[in-house]
């Protein structure tokens, strides 16, 4: 037991903030698509230009978009895709 102790583990936990990124994402995605835009170019452009024109104003998509800082929702993204991927 002495010997477990000494070790430290890893826990990574998503949180609440992670969770709240994934479900703003989502809901400007189906906001995007329910008007006729490519939901995925125009999260892209958003991300890199940081222009909120980018994204649809239906459904306070622009507004929920804005809550969310753009580089730690990039820095997320690029994780997720390369953590799912290996």
């Amino acid at each position: 037991m002495a010997e477990d102790q000494e070790h430290t583990m890893m826990f990574r936990a998503r949180t609440e903030e992670t969770l709240q990124a994934r479900e703003i994402l989502l809901q400007v995605y189906d906001a995007l698509r329910e008007k006729g835009y490519n939901p995925v170019y125009q999260i892209v452009g958003y991300l890199l230009s940081g222009d909120p024109a980018y994204i649809t104003s239906h459904k306070n998509a622009r507004a929920l978009v804005r809550k969310l800082d753009r580089d730690e929702l990039l820095g997320e993204l690029v994780r997720y895709y390369l953590e799912g991927h290996r």
